[in-house]
C-alpha cells in the first residue's frame, strides 16, 4: 500500500517521542526542522530523509531501523523476538 511505511515511520516516531518525554519542538530543535513539521511527519504526511530519520532515532535513543518497523505493539528500545 502507497504510504504505508510512511505512516509506520510517523507512529514510531510519536510513540517513541512521548515515551520519552520529549516535544515536537524540542525534536526538531536537534534535526533542524520546526515543529509543524515533525507533526506532519508523525501524522504520515511528509516523507523525511533518511539522514533526518537518523538524527531522530538517534536523538530519540533508538536504531534507526526500530523506526522503519511496522509492528506497532513494539514497545520503544525492546528487542524483537525470534
Amino acid at each position: 500500500m502507497v504510504g504505508e511505511l510512511q505512516r509506520s515511520v510517523g507512529k514510531n516516531i510519536r510513540r517513541i517521542r512521548l515515551a520519552r518525554g520529549i516535544s515536537q519542538e524540542a525534536l526538531g530543535a536537534v534535526v533542524g526542522l520546526h515543529r509543524t513539521y515533525i507533526g506532519s511527519v508523525e501524522r504520515g504526511e511528509r516523507n523525511i530523509t533518511l539522514q533526518t530519520l537518523e538524527g531522530m532515532a538517534e536523538l530519540l535513543g533508538v536504531a534507526a531501523m526500530e523506526l522503519l518497523d511496522d509492528d506497532t505493539s513494539a514497545q520503544p528500545g525492546a528487542t524483537p523476538s525470534t
